[in-house]
């Protein structure tokens, strides 16, 4: 056997050789809790699974939250429309329950690797083992296989609402998931999420986070002019595009208020006129300026559609 195809000799028997832990309830088989971090629908951790034998990442509603009807329906509504939507392309959720202080949590798969978002970043920032690895074609590839995952949870009726690089995970085997579906919504529900002061505005004045998410918000999701459905999706995808393709926001201002003026009036130059890194093809020129679009009507008629660009300009490149 070659060195490459070698398996991994300890971590799998010594995992899977043990009787079942006594644990009074469910979440005491969680053990070894490193936090990851925390964001406005909850915070996360890293934590083994005694009864699986595995590394999990779970997400706990914080304590001061506890209390919030609202807040504790959300989170519920993340981990099921999570659970539901069972595609390669979308995080697994193993189990939701209470905590031993009778906070709700979620246990899903545990992603190795790094966001989108530092590959782009890495990119700007001249790293020649990331410019090596992520070439355009394989970038597209990864832009595809999110279209794919929302594609999925669109015809299942449901639009993610949030769909940026720091959402996006590439695995250490090149497996693609699109996270974070705490502000999803299903089609039907109401709108109460786009009111100012509610979940969604404390998200984007989270202080010491890079505000990502009014980045890629779509003119009605600022406006609040219009119910939101599945093109608002494809425009953060055609904002995505454009920062993978020129490693910069077409729309970012100097503060919140001026970000959103410029998603609402402002059309960007095209991102091959300054693109530093990629010679940008002229059909992902019109793929992403179409997605940006400021009337919903004006850009791709479904995700797929944005999808099948990809794939198809991604085979035209060389290897």
């Amino acid at each position: 056997m070659s060195q490459t195809n070698k398996p991994y000799p300890s971590i799998f028997r010594s995992g899977t050789d043990y009787d079942l832990p006594r644990c009074e309830n469910a979440f005491e088989k969680y053990t070894d809790f490193k936090e990851l971090g925390s964001g406005g629908s909850g915070v996360l951790y890293s934590c083994y699974d005694q009864y699986m034998g595995r590394r999990v990442v779970m997400k706990r509603l914080p304590r001061e939250q506890a209390d919030d009807t609202s807040l504790r329906r959300r989170f519920l509504r993340e981990a099921r429309i999570t659970a539901q939507l069972q595609h390669p392309n979308t995080p697994p959720v193993y189990e939701v329950g209470l905590d031993d202080e009778g906070q709700l949590y979620f246990s899903m798969k545990k992603i190795e690797g790094r966001n989108l978002f530092r590959i782009i970043a890495g990119i700007a920032q001249g790293k020649e083992e990331i410019i090596e690895k992520f070439t355009l074609k394989r970038l597209l590839n990864i832009l595809n296989q999110t279209c794919q995952s929302l594609y999925y949870a669109h015809t299942h009726g449901v639009i993610h609402r949030d769909v940026k690089p720091e959402n996006i995970m590439i695995g250490m085997f090149s497996e693609v998931i699109l996270m974070d579906w705490g502000v999803a919504k299903v089609w039907g529900q109401h709108d109460d999420e786009a009111q100012k002061g509610s979940y969604v505005f404390d998200r984007l004045t989270s202080a010491g986070q890079r505000p990502g998410t009014p980045l890629y918000m779509s003119p009605e999701q600022v406006t609040n002019s219009r119910p939101v459905d599945a093109r608002t999706d494809i425009f953060s995808m055609g904002v995505t595009l454009y920062e993978v393709l020129a490693q910069r926001e077409p729309f970012r201002g100097q503060n919140i208020q001026e970000t959103f003026a410029n998603i609402v009036d402002f059309t960007p130059d095209p991102p091959s006129s300054i693109a530093k890194h990629f010679e940008v093809p002229e059909v992902l020129d019109d793929a992403c300026m179409k997605a940006i679009e400021k009337d919903p009507a004006d850009r791709h008629e479904n995700i797929f559609e944005l999808a099948e660009t990809f794939r198809i300009a991604a085979e035209q490149m060389p290897e």
